[in-house]
């Protein structure tokens, strides 16, 4: 899932822009139609016709073009390899990024699909999905060898600290408190803020321990649902690639299952959670102690997660609000059901 503290808007591009970037590519044609598609807050992309074929148009709102440019030597490398990705088309230079009035654009080949949630996964292709995911990792390993490792490693080594989130908590709770006219959302909202604050100070002795560093590795870094395109039963593609970077590995695992496979209930379908994991573990060679780790640092990190409600109280932002129920329903269950939800991920049975 995506999360910024800044959401920004850009125009579609025009037909003199259209046309300015299709004259960098050989044989791409003119520009017929091009409509949005998505509009992220790392990037928005379009549909785009032309003369000579169909396209995925991506703007990079961040323009980081070594970052960029990073990404598409991934996954160029990664096709080469045979994952279903869609790497970018390269301009007449070769060159990947068109950089067009100050604004970064690469053009992707249009590829038909759609998005399949846990519910719709058997257990079979539960069991691909995390082989797939598995895959990605090791392949990541094999093809970023080249690539130095960023400075710094994308992600917090130490756990959420549970005093700031109390802060936090204060906060949101005054915010969904005066908010006129109120609604049934800020009534939940309240009744989560109230629960998960009763639940920390609980739980706070179980914050994973400090200095203790998990496995990293180069991940995907936002595999979910909306990043998986699916032809018949098949991926097709696994797009967005724009998190590129080194996290722990066995997270990234856990913190996908949790969104492909949440019911609306709040609830995870522990069932096709190990099928999924089993397939990941044999695939990349996780082991079981260190999906457990996993599955204990994301569960913390969900207890004191509220970025839904930090985009909608602070930022005014409700595009996360249907998500919110389900989420925040599913930081409470996973607490109660701790020792079923790690031994599906570990591959132990529970006693």
């Amino acid at each position: 899932m995506l999360r910024s503290s800044v959401a920004r808007t850009a125009a579609t591009p025009d037909g003199h822009v259209l046309g300015s970037l299709l004259r960098r590519y050989e044989g791409a044609g003119d520009p017929l139609s091009c409509e949005p598609v998505a509009e992220g807050l790392l990037n928005h992309g379009y549909f785009l016709a032309t003369t000579h074929g169909r396209y995925f148009l991506k703007h990079h709102l961040d323009g980081d073009l070594g970052a960029i440019t990073r990404q598409h030597r991934a996954t160029l490398r990664l096709a080469d390899l045979g994952l279903p990705v869609a790497p970018p088309v390269p301009a007449a230079d070769g060159r990947t990024v068109t950089v067009l009035d100050g604004r970064c654009y690469a053009l992707h080949p249009w590829v038909e699909g759609r998005h399949l949630g846990g519910a719709a996964l058997s257990p079979a292709q539960s069991r691909r999905l995390g082989a797939l995911l598995g895959l990605v990792h090791t392949a990541l390993e094999q093809v970023m060898g080249a690539d130095p490792r960023p400075p710094r490693p994308a992600y917090r080594a130490e756990a959420a600290d549970p005093a700031h989130t109390f802060e936090l908590i204060d906060e949101l709770l005054a915010l969904a408190r005066r908010t006129r006219p109120r609604t049934s959302f800020d009534e939940l909202a309240e009744h989560r803020l109230l629960e998960r604050r009763a639940l920390l100070k609980r739980l706070v002795h179980r914050r994973p321990a400090a200095g203790v560093a998990p496995a990293a590795g180069w991940v995907h870094g936002d595999f979910h649902p909306l990043n998986v395109l699916y032809r018949g039963s098949e991926p097709a593609a696994i797009v967005d690639w724009d998190r590129l970077g080194v996290q722990p590995r066995a997270e990234e695992a856990v913190r996908a299952a949790a969104i492909f496979f949440v019911q609306p209930c709040g609830t995870l379908d522990l069932a096709k959670v190990a099928a999924y994991a089993g397939a990941y573990r044999s695939a990349c060679g996780a082991g079981a102690d260190e999906l457990a780790a996993a599955v204990h640092r994301v569960w913390w990190e969900r207890l004191n997660d509220f970025w839904m409600l930090t985009w909608r109280y602070r930022l005014g932002d409700p595009r996360t609000d249907p998500q919110f129920p389900a989420a925040a329903a599913l930081a409470v269950w996973w607490t109660r059901e701790y020792a079923a939800v790690r031994d599906a991920f570990a591959g132990h049975c529970s006693t």
